[in-house]
Protein backbone atom coordinates (compact mmCIF):
# COMPACT_ATOMS: atom_id res chain seq x y z
CA UNK A 1 0.00 0.00 0.00
CA UNK A 2 1.48 3.48 -0.86
CA UNK A 3 0.29 6.89 1.34
CA UNK A 4 -1.38 9.18 -0.91
CA UNK A 5 0.46 11.84 -0.77
CA UNK A 6 -1.75 14.41 -1.99
CA UNK A 7 -4.05 13.80 1.26
CA UNK A 8 -0.61 14.16 3.69
CA UNK A 9 0.48 17.44 2.33
CA UNK A 10 -3.42 18.76 2.46
CA UNK A 11 -2.74 17.86 6.73
CA UNK A 12 0.30 19.19 6.49
CA UNK A 13 -0.66 22.77 5.18
CA UNK A 14 -3.92 22.65 7.48
CA UNK A 15 -1.43 22.56 10.56
CA UNK A 16 1.35 25.04 9.10
CA UNK A 17 -1.29 27.35 8.21
CA UNK A 18 -3.30 27.49 11.38
CA UNK A 19 0.07 27.51 13.76
CA UNK A 20 0.76 30.69 11.67
CA UNK A 21 -2.36 32.20 12.48
CA UNK A 22 -2.10 31.21 15.71
CA UNK A 23 1.52 32.65 15.84
CA UNK A 24 0.34 36.27 14.63
CA UNK A 25 -2.78 36.39 17.17
CA UNK A 26 -0.08 35.31 20.01
CA UNK A 27 2.05 38.34 18.26
CA UNK A 28 -0.81 40.60 19.09
CA UNK A 29 -1.64 40.33 22.17
CA UNK A 30 -4.79 38.01 21.75
CA UNK A 31 -3.21 34.51 22.89
CA UNK A 32 -1.53 35.24 26.52
CA UNK A 33 0.78 33.13 27.72
CA UNK A 34 3.76 31.17 25.95
CA UNK A 35 2.99 29.87 22.95
CA UNK A 36 4.73 25.99 21.79
CA UNK A 37 4.27 26.04 17.96
CA UNK A 38 4.84 22.28 16.16
CA UNK A 39 5.86 24.28 12.97
CA UNK A 40 8.47 22.08 11.54
CA UNK A 41 6.76 18.66 12.64
CA UNK A 42 3.70 18.69 10.12
CA UNK A 43 5.40 15.46 8.45
CA UNK A 44 5.60 13.55 11.25
CA UNK A 45 1.92 14.01 12.92
CA UNK A 46 0.52 13.69 8.88
CA UNK A 47 2.43 10.21 8.88
CA UNK A 48 1.61 9.38 11.95
CA UNK A 49 -2.69 10.15 12.47
CA UNK A 50 -2.91 8.98 8.80
CA UNK A 51 -3.00 5.28 10.37
CA UNK A 52 -5.17 5.93 13.28
CA UNK A 53 -8.77 4.42 13.52
CA UNK A 54 -11.73 5.19 15.12
CA UNK A 55 -11.10 4.01 19.27
CA UNK A 56 -7.29 4.97 18.63
CA UNK A 57 -6.18 6.99 21.07
CA UNK A 58 -2.82 9.86 21.33
CA UNK A 59 -1.07 11.13 23.80
CA UNK A 60 0.09 14.41 23.24
CA UNK A 61 3.30 16.64 24.43
CA UNK A 62 3.30 20.49 24.70
CA UNK A 63 3.76 20.67 20.87
CA UNK A 64 -0.01 19.02 20.05
CA UNK A 65 -1.94 20.93 17.78
CA UNK A 66 -0.28 19.53 14.38
CA UNK A 67 -1.50 15.56 15.57
CA UNK A 68 -4.87 17.13 17.64
CA UNK A 69 -5.54 19.08 13.97
CA UNK A 70 -4.79 16.19 11.76
CA UNK A 71 -6.97 14.01 13.96
CA UNK A 72 -10.30 16.25 12.64
CA UNK A 73 -10.84 18.70 16.09
CA UNK A 74 -12.75 21.31 15.41
CA UNK A 75 -10.35 24.52 14.27
CA UNK A 76 -12.69 26.67 15.62
CA UNK A 77 -12.93 25.07 19.15
CA UNK A 78 -9.80 24.57 19.72
CA UNK A 79 -9.03 28.44 18.63
CA UNK A 80 -11.06 29.24 20.91
CA UNK A 81 -9.63 27.55 23.69
CA UNK A 82 -6.00 28.96 22.99
CA UNK A 83 -8.01 32.44 23.44
CA UNK A 84 -9.30 31.71 26.98
CA UNK A 85 -13.08 31.34 26.11
CA UNK A 86 -15.49 29.24 27.60
CA UNK A 87 -16.63 27.75 24.34
CA UNK A 88 -12.99 26.48 23.85
CA UNK A 89 -12.21 22.79 23.71
CA UNK A 90 -11.92 22.82 27.42
CA UNK A 91 -13.54 25.68 28.56
CA UNK A 92 -10.64 28.12 28.35
CA UNK A 93 -8.19 26.53 30.92
CA UNK A 94 -6.34 23.78 29.12
CA UNK A 95 -4.64 26.73 26.81
CA UNK A 96 -2.44 25.14 23.91
CA UNK A 97 -0.46 23.07 26.08
CA UNK A 98 -3.63 20.68 28.08
CA UNK A 99 -5.90 19.66 25.98
CA UNK A 100 -8.56 16.90 26.50
CA UNK A 101 -10.92 15.71 23.36
CA UNK A 102 -13.00 12.67 24.69
CA UNK A 103 -13.99 12.35 21.40
CA UNK A 104 -10.96 12.01 20.05
CA UNK A 105 -9.54 10.01 22.57
CA UNK A 106 -6.71 12.62 22.75
CA UNK A 107 -4.88 14.06 25.90
CA UNK A 108 -1.93 16.29 25.94
CA UNK A 109 0.13 17.76 28.96
CA UNK A 110 3.24 20.34 29.23
CA UNK A 111 4.78 17.80 31.55
CA UNK A 112 7.90 16.78 30.19
CA UNK A 113 7.68 12.51 29.40
CA UNK A 114 3.99 12.75 31.26
CA UNK A 115 2.70 11.20 27.41
CA UNK A 116 4.19 8.03 27.67
CA UNK A 117 2.07 6.68 30.72
CA UNK A 118 -0.86 8.31 29.81
CA UNK A 119 -0.88 6.70 26.15
CA UNK A 120 0.38 3.32 28.19
CA UNK A 121 -3.13 3.91 29.99
CA UNK A 122 -5.10 4.26 26.76
CA UNK A 123 -2.84 1.08 25.46
CA UNK A 124 -4.12 -1.12 28.04
CA UNK A 125 -7.94 0.14 27.66
CA UNK A 126 -7.50 -0.56 24.36
CA UNK A 127 -5.92 -4.02 24.80
CA UNK A 128 -8.85 -5.34 27.57
CA UNK A 129 -11.75 -3.50 25.94
CA UNK A 130 -11.25 -2.32 21.96
CA UNK A 131 -9.03 -5.25 20.45
CA UNK A 132 -7.06 -3.89 17.42
CA UNK A 133 -7.11 -0.48 18.71
CA UNK A 134 -3.69 1.08 20.20
CA UNK A 135 -2.35 4.31 21.40
CA UNK A 136 0.57 6.37 20.19
CA UNK A 137 2.94 8.81 22.55
CA UNK A 138 4.39 11.59 20.95
CA UNK A 139 7.08 13.53 22.94
CA UNK A 140 10.88 15.12 22.35
CA UNK A 141 13.90 13.37 22.87
CA UNK A 142 14.62 15.49 26.03
CA UNK A 143 11.63 13.70 27.63
CA UNK A 144 13.65 9.89 26.80
CA UNK A 145 15.79 11.30 30.20
CA UNK A 146 12.73 11.36 32.15
CA UNK A 147 11.98 8.32 34.66
CA UNK A 148 8.50 8.06 34.21
CA UNK A 149 8.99 7.56 30.08
CA UNK A 150 11.68 4.97 30.68
CA UNK A 151 9.51 2.56 33.06
CA UNK A 152 6.58 3.08 30.11
CA UNK A 153 9.19 1.50 27.63
CA UNK A 154 9.50 -1.34 29.87
CA UNK A 155 6.28 -1.95 30.65
CA UNK A 156 5.25 -1.36 27.22
CA UNK A 157 7.08 -4.57 25.90
CA UNK A 158 6.36 -6.52 29.47
CA UNK A 159 2.66 -6.25 28.56
CA UNK A 160 2.49 -6.58 24.76
CA UNK A 161 0.44 -2.70 25.04
CA UNK A 162 -0.55 -1.79 21.43
CA UNK A 163 1.44 1.56 21.63
CA UNK A 164 3.47 3.52 19.09
CA UNK A 165 6.61 5.68 20.40
CA UNK A 166 6.94 9.03 18.50
CA UNK A 167 10.36 10.65 19.37
CA UNK A 168 10.47 13.91 17.53
CA UNK A 169 14.27 14.47 17.75
CA UNK A 170 15.13 18.30 17.17
CA UNK A 171 18.25 18.24 19.28
CA UNK A 172 17.83 20.79 21.54
CA UNK A 173 15.73 20.24 25.16
CA UNK A 174 14.23 23.62 25.95
CA UNK A 175 17.70 25.51 25.59
CA UNK A 176 19.69 22.78 25.78
CA UNK A 177 21.71 20.59 23.47
CA UNK A 178 20.34 16.93 23.42
CA UNK A 179 24.06 15.18 23.22
CA UNK A 180 24.84 17.09 26.40
CA UNK A 181 23.04 15.44 28.50
CA UNK A 182 22.04 11.92 27.13
CA UNK A 183 24.41 8.93 27.17
CA UNK A 184 24.26 6.36 24.12
CA UNK A 185 21.86 6.01 21.59
CA UNK A 186 17.98 6.19 21.85
CA UNK A 187 17.63 3.41 18.98
CA UNK A 188 19.87 1.38 20.95
CA UNK A 189 18.16 2.69 24.20
CA UNK A 190 15.07 1.91 22.68
CA UNK A 191 15.89 -2.08 21.50
CA UNK A 192 17.27 -2.63 25.03
CA UNK A 193 13.59 -3.53 26.07
CA UNK A 194 12.87 -5.85 23.56
CA UNK A 195 11.01 -3.40 20.81
CA UNK A 196 11.69 -2.78 17.34
CA UNK A 197 12.83 0.53 16.72
CA UNK A 198 13.45 2.77 13.49
CA UNK A 199 15.40 6.11 12.60
CA UNK A 200 13.84 8.21 10.29
CA UNK A 201 13.89 11.35 8.96
CA UNK A 202 11.10 13.52 10.05
CA UNK A 203 10.74 15.75 7.11
CA UNK A 204 10.10 12.80 4.65
CA UNK A 205 6.23 12.11 5.43
CA UNK A 206 6.51 9.23 2.98
CA UNK A 207 9.15 8.12 5.09
CA UNK A 208 7.44 8.31 8.50
CA UNK A 209 4.46 7.08 6.31
CA UNK A 210 5.72 4.15 5.85
CA UNK A 211 7.40 3.27 9.58
CA UNK A 212 4.22 4.08 11.63
CA UNK A 213 2.28 1.84 9.09
CA UNK A 214 4.79 -1.18 10.47
CA UNK A 215 4.27 0.11 13.80
CA UNK A 216 0.25 0.15 13.55
CA UNK A 217 0.32 -2.80 12.36
CA UNK A 218 2.29 -4.38 14.46
CA UNK A 219 0.49 -3.33 17.81
CA UNK A 220 -3.10 -4.09 16.16
CA UNK A 221 -2.02 -7.95 15.89
CA UNK A 222 -0.97 -8.20 19.23
CA UNK A 223 2.85 -8.00 19.01
CA UNK A 224 3.71 -4.72 21.22
CA UNK A 225 4.83 -1.43 20.87
CA UNK A 226 7.50 0.30 18.50
CA UNK A 227 9.52 2.99 18.69
CA UNK A 228 9.76 5.74 16.02
CA UNK A 229 13.07 8.11 16.56
CA UNK A 230 12.11 11.07 13.67
CA UNK A 231 14.88 13.66 12.86
CA UNK A 232 12.89 17.33 12.47
CA UNK A 233 13.53 20.64 13.10
CA UNK A 234 12.43 23.00 15.84
CA UNK A 235 11.40 26.19 13.10
CA UNK A 236 10.15 28.34 15.64
CA UNK A 237 12.15 27.53 18.50
CA UNK A 238 11.36 26.10 22.13
CA UNK A 239 8.53 29.03 22.23
CA UNK A 240 7.37 32.01 20.28
CA UNK A 241 9.47 35.34 20.84
CA UNK A 242 9.02 38.71 19.38
CA UNK A 243 11.05 39.55 17.06
CA UNK A 244 12.41 35.62 16.31
CA UNK A 245 13.71 34.53 13.18
CA UNK A 246 13.25 30.77 11.94
CA UNK A 247 15.89 28.55 11.93
CA UNK A 248 16.75 25.48 9.61
CA UNK A 249 14.94 26.89 6.68
CA UNK A 250 16.34 24.37 4.35
CA UNK A 251 14.86 21.55 6.87
CA UNK A 252 10.70 22.55 6.29
CA UNK A 253 9.29 19.99 5.46
CA UNK A 254 5.89 21.82 4.10
CA UNK A 255 9.18 22.61 1.22
CA UNK A 256 10.28 19.52 0.58
CA UNK A 257 6.30 17.80 0.08
CA UNK A 258 5.76 20.68 -2.38
CA UNK A 259 9.34 20.21 -4.26
CA UNK A 260 7.71 16.43 -4.95
CA UNK A 261 4.37 17.47 -5.85
CA UNK A 262 5.59 20.51 -7.81
CA UNK A 263 4.85 18.88 -11.17
CA UNK A 264 1.36 19.31 -10.81
CA UNK A 265 1.30 23.62 -9.73
CA UNK A 266 -2.12 24.18 -10.49
CA UNK A 267 -3.61 20.83 -8.00
CA UNK A 268 -0.83 22.41 -5.87
CA UNK A 269 -2.37 25.77 -6.07
CA UNK A 270 -5.44 24.65 -5.45
CA UNK A 271 -5.12 23.43 -2.02
CA UNK A 272 -3.04 26.06 -0.78
CA UNK A 273 -6.33 28.29 -1.65
CA UNK A 274 -8.74 25.63 -0.18
CA UNK A 275 -6.85 25.22 2.55
CA UNK A 276 -6.30 29.00 3.28
CA UNK A 277 -10.26 29.68 2.70
CA UNK A 278 -10.82 27.02 5.72
CA UNK A 279 -8.51 28.29 8.39
CA UNK A 280 -9.70 31.81 7.40
CA UNK A 281 -13.05 31.13 7.89
CA UNK A 282 -12.12 29.27 11.25
CA UNK A 283 -10.29 32.14 12.77
CA UNK A 284 -12.36 34.51 11.28
CA UNK A 285 -15.60 32.80 13.55
CA UNK A 286 -13.66 32.51 16.42
CA UNK A 287 -12.48 35.70 16.88
CA UNK A 288 -16.50 36.74 16.07
CA UNK A 289 -17.80 34.21 18.78
CA UNK A 290 -18.98 36.32 21.72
Amino acid sequence: MEPDLWSLYRQMLRSRRFEEFVKDLWEKGKISGEMHLGIGEEAIAAGVVDHLQEGDAMALDHRGTPPLVARGVDLVVLLREFLGSEDGLCCGMGGHMHLFSPEHLAASSGIVGSSGPVAAGFALAAQCLRPENLAVAFFGEGAMNQGMLVETLNLAVAWKLPMLFVCKDNQWAITTLSHSVTGGNLIDRAKAFGMPAMEIDGTDVEAVWNAAGQGADRARNGNGPTFLLAHCPRLEGHFLMIGQIRTDQDRDPLDRIQRRLGTEKTRLEEIQKEVDQEIQKAVEIALSSP
